[in-house]
Order: structure tokens, then sequence, then C-alpha cells
């Protein structure tokens, strides 16, 4: 079984992490998977360091349409089984091709389609479209979460027989591999996002302040079109001295601050199933999230992380304040017991024998 995995390239965040973990796996399980990026970009750079058969296929702007035939012949040619795209522009090159290709289609759903370009006006409003016409045009799809898959029935109307619910899942280290952690003076609260609405940071910012804890620091790692204005929602709130915004940061660097930090969080109004808070844990710092997408699969009780009401100003300073007042040793243990029970549930080799399973299925194996 020969499969194409197809992305823009340009993608910095869960996304990219996603598909060079999945391509990693499968390479060290001997799978025939390979990837093709539109452009070159962050996600052919991290694939070939990961040692990814890459190919880029040159692209000169976000929709240079003028690729979509040379596409076409590299994935006949190719004799690919299956093409799998990840990303609304990946999506929407397919989606023009679909007729031309004799592979099988499916596409991973990594986020709220209906909320991908949400703010972006009359030109997110058509981006939405044409990304759903290419979700029902495909073989198949992949909803990182149950939520997701019930969204995709009963908003998007794709049929429920064309979905399969995987769940995403990272190279967890042992213990012993990880370093050590500074002694720090602070708790220090870490977000790892795009700033997007989406994202909700600016509760997270509106909570630091209900709280009023002096101790407190957070850290902000992650760029977008909302950063300008978190900045400046921190200024008029009066906490800037307690918040530092990083902007993009690699994985490296992400790693070596999670070595300083006491809690991440997430206060998304969407998510799927989010890598961030996997990575987090890996690295043994606990976890706090909104109430959103399959979250409860990832944190199933008190005993393991800290759960707040999507949007809620209110329940979000709560649950920070049970974090803060928590003592090391109690968040230690957290921490420990959270990363062991992910570890059992939602490693690499168990979702790429998912995903491999469901790929016999559209072909007519299984």
């Amino acid at each position: 079984m020969k499969v194409l995995h197809i992305n823009a390239g340009l993608e910095k965040g869960g996304g990219l992490f996603h598909i060079v973990n999945l391509l990693t796996e499968a390479n060290q399980e001997d799978a025939d998977f390979e990837l093709l990026t539109l452009a070159d970009g962050p996600v052919a750079k991290a694939a070939k360091k990961a040692g990814i058969k890459t190919t880029i296929l040159g692209a000169q702007s976000r929709y240079d349409l003028t690729v979509l035939k040379r596409l076409a012949k590299f994935i006949n040619n190719g004799n690919f089984d299956i093409v799998h795209t990840h990303g609304a522009r990946a999506n929407l090159f397919v989606s023009m091709i679909k007729k031309q290709i004799k592979a099988k289609w499916i596409i991973t759903v990594h986020s709220d389609p209906l909320k991908d370009f949400e703010g972006r006006g009359m030109v997110g409003n058509i981006f939405t479209k044409l990304n759903i016409m290419a979700l029902k045009k495909a073989d198949g799809i992949f909803a990182i979460t149950q939520n997701f898959s019930d969204l995709l029935v009963e908003k998007v109307g794709i049929p429920k027989t064309k979905i399969c619910v995987i769940y995403n899942g990272i190279f967890f280290h042992d213990n012993k591999e990880l370093p050590k952690k500074y002694a720090h003076p602070y708790f220090n609260i870490i977000n790892v996002g795009r700033t997007e609405k989406v994202k909700g940071q600016d509760l997270l910012l509106k909570a630091i302040k209900k709280i009023d804890d002096k101790n407190v620091r957070l850290h902000i790692a992650g760029d977008g079109s909302e950063f300008n204005n978190l900045r400046a929602l921190a200024r008029d709130l009066g906490i800037s001295s307690q918040v530092t915004f990083h902007g993009f940061l690699n994985q490296k660097e992400i790693s070596k601050l999670y070595q300083k930090m006491d809690l991440a969080v997430l206060t998304s109004y969407s998510e799927s199933f989010p890598l961030v808070l996997l990575e987090a844990s890996d690295n043994l710092v606990p976890i706090m999230s909104t109430d959103v997408g399959d979250i409860e699969k990832m944190i199933p009780s008190e005993k393991y992380g800290f759960v707040a009401k999507i949007g809620n100003l209110d329940d979000i300073s709560e649950k920070l304040k049970q974090a803060i007042s928590s003592s090391r040793e109690d968040l230690e243990e957290m921490a420990k017991k959270e990363k062991l029970y992910l570890m059992r549930a939602f490693s690499m080799r168990n979702q790429l024998v998912a995903i491999e399973n469901y790929y016999k299925f559209i072909l007519g194996e299984k």
C-alpha cells in the first residue's frame, strides 16, 4: 500500500508535528509513506530532517493553480493507492483534480472547518465554503475527535459512514531522558499555540488579572493575527510585567521553556486533540484545558489535570487558582500520573495502526 501525504507546507503548529511524527513512525515500521508539500517551508524542512521522503511541488504563491496538472501527474505516475491531505489548501488542490487521479483520497480534519477562517471577512467565508466542498468530495475523513466527527455529520452534512475517529499521538520520552527542571521563584504558566481568536488567549490574560497574584508569570509561545492585540490587552490590564510574549518558538526552544514551567494551559474555544498538551505532559508539566474536543479522553478526571468551561472566565480563573494553590509535590505527582496514562493510550504506534486499518477499509481490503 503506497500512500502520499500532502500539505501546503507552511504549517508551523500542531499540524506540522502530526504529519512529521506520523510519517516518522511509518518509516520505522517500513510503511510506504511519503510527503509532498505544495511549497517549500517549515513542513518540508522538518520532514527532510526526520529522514522522510519529501517532494516540494514548487507553488509560487498560496493559490498557484498552475501546479494542479503537475500534482495530478505526480500522483498517477507514482502509483499511489491513497492520497491523504492535511489542511484546507491541500484539500482544495486535490478536490480540483479528484476526477483525474486514480488514488483514493482521505482528509484529516485537524480543526473545526467552520472556524478555520473565522474573522477573515468575505474571503474567509469563501475559503470556508471551498473547504467544506472539498470535505464532501473525499472518499474518507479522519476526525481527530468524536466531537469533530459529530460536527461534520450534524453541521457540515458529511455522511457518518465516511468518517473515522482517531486520536493524535506523540513519541513519548523515558523520564530519565528528560533534562532536569530549573529552580525558579515564580509559578510559571505556559500557553503554546497560534495567537488567534479561537485560541482564547484573551481569556487567559483576563484570568491572570482576575487572580491578582504577583507570583504568577505567563509565557505565550506562538504568533498569529491577534499577537499585537494580545500585547495591547496585557498592557491595558496592567499585567505586562507578568506576561512574556515569545512569538513562534521551535520544538527545541519550547522544550527548554518546559524545564521551568509549573502548568501548561489552553483556554481555546475549539480544539481537536491538542498535541501541545501531550507534549507538555511528556515533559512532566501538569496540564489544564477548557472543555474542548474530546479533552475528557486526555484528562479523564481531576486526578490527571484541570478542566475549565469553555469561554467561562470565572471557571478558568478558579481552575488556575486550584493549580497555583497546589503543592509542588502534588503537581509533580499529577504530571507523572497523567503521562503514564497518556503513554498507554496515545502512542504514535497506536495511531499508525488505526490509520492503516482505515486505509485498508477504503481500499476494500478489510
